[in-house]
């Protein structure tokens, strides 16, 4: 059985609402899956885990909430180097450029993206869902 993080921030619920798609889905397929928040995770805890899915929507001028995530992303970065990891979150304005560049920093970092970057347009539609599905069967493999 593999285990899977899901560490994410929201504030609205339409991120949360996208990691509980993924959590569900990786359990489905089989795959511990456990929640975590920004600050209960560390570059010390990837090791504890086969596959993370990171989550944040984008904030400001398309960039990831600066308070809890950055910090903690940025802590990480160095540690994902061969980790399964997958990305998404939602947005409200822009075209998904924090997306893009989120991605390019994980790939920079050596993390093995299972698929693209999971994105939503304010509230998860039922497409946005199943790519969520998508991720969290994916990164339960």
């Amino acid at each position: 059985m593999s285990k899977v993080a899901v560490v994410f921030w929201s504030a609205s619920g339409n991120t949360a609402a996208m990691a509980t798609a993924i959590g569900d889905a990786a359990a489905s397929n089989g795959a511990e899956v456990e929640y975590l928040a920004p600050a209960d995770f560390s570059s010390a805890k990837v090791g504890d885990y086969d596959a993370i899915a990171f989550g944040c929507p984008a904030m400001g001028a398309e960039v990831l909430e600066e308070v809890e995530f950055e910090p903690m992303f940025t802590e990480v970065e160095g540690s994902l180097k061969g980790k399964k990891i997958g990305l998404f979150g939602s947005y409200g304005w822009g075209d998904g450029q924090w997306m893009r560049d989120w991605q390019e920093r994980a790939i920079a970092s050596g993390a093995n993206l299972v698929m693209d970057g999971v994105m939503a347009n304010y509230t998860p539609d039922e497409t946005a869902l199943g790519e969520c599905a998508s991720l969290g069967a994916a990164l339960a493999q």
